[in-house]
């Protein structure tokens, strides 16, 4: 169980991973990350009513698997479905961020295959699009898409967001920002011509060499010395 000094300072991650997000025009006024408590079956996630560019620790709910809070008034997003279903079926899932990234939201607007076209997409594995634009309101729609998901990190909503899974929150953090990056540069790419695609062992060789908790940190620590600016 993790001693209420470790519980503070995950909530303070969580925190300042939102408000990066946000910054970077990840997360606008909805979308949520969670974190699972280690040694626990609870999850730390943004409470529905908050400010995603404001958040404080006290906006921050501690829910079991099934959505219920667990401490305080406050109470997670209508979406919170998303997350549960998830680490039911994933244990391997240390944390889940639910975003509306623009430039990602574009392809499943349009059916438009996201393709791996830098070297750090390599990390994001086959990007499929879950079929459906409504909220993920209900367990059994968020069934569905922890089903569709499988064993992969990351997956579109269709005309309505992404999903991002980590066995960390650096790394969900990081796989957010590449997934945007890459959606960028393929989508001004097709402006010139047909955009070069990673090919399997390039897949392989950057994955291996990327796919490092270190460069994850990187990441998260540009991020955060750009909150700060």
């Amino acid at each position: 169980m993790v001693l209420a000094a470790g519980l503070e300072s995950l909530k303070m991650s969580l925190v300042q991973c939102i408000l990066m997000l946000e910054r970077a025009e990840i997360i606008d006024f909805n979308g949520h990350c969670s974190v699972r408590i280690p040694g626990t079956e609870h999850i730390l996630i943004n409470s529905g009513p908050s400010a995603r560019n404001d958040l404080s620790a006290g906006d921050i709910v501690i829910m079991d698997v099934h959505g219920t809070p667990l401490e305080g008034s406050e109470v997670p997003p209508m979406e919170y479905h998303i997350h549960t279903e998830i680490y039911k079926k994933r244990p391997d899932v240390q944390a889940v961020i639910h975003a509306h990234p623009r430039w990602s939201t574009l392809f499943s607007l349009t059916g438009t295959p996201l393709k791996p076209v830098f070297p750090q997409a390599a990390l994001l594995g086959e990007i499929s699009t879950f079929d459906r634009v409504d909220s993920i309101n209900t367990s059994e729609l968020g069934g569905r898409l922890a089903e569709a998901l499988g064993g992969s990190r990351t997956m579109l909503l269709k005309s309505h967001g992404s999903v991002i899974t980590g066995s960390t929150l650096e790394e969900a953090f990081a796989l957010c920002i590449y997934l945007e990056e890459n959606a960028q540069r393929q989508y001004r790419a097709q402006a010139l011509g047909m955009p070069y695609e990673l090919n399997d062992q390039e897949i392989e060789a950057c994955a291996r060499h990327l796919g490092k908790p270190a460069l994850y940190r990187k990441v998260w620590d540009y991020y955060e010395v750009k909150l700060r600016q």
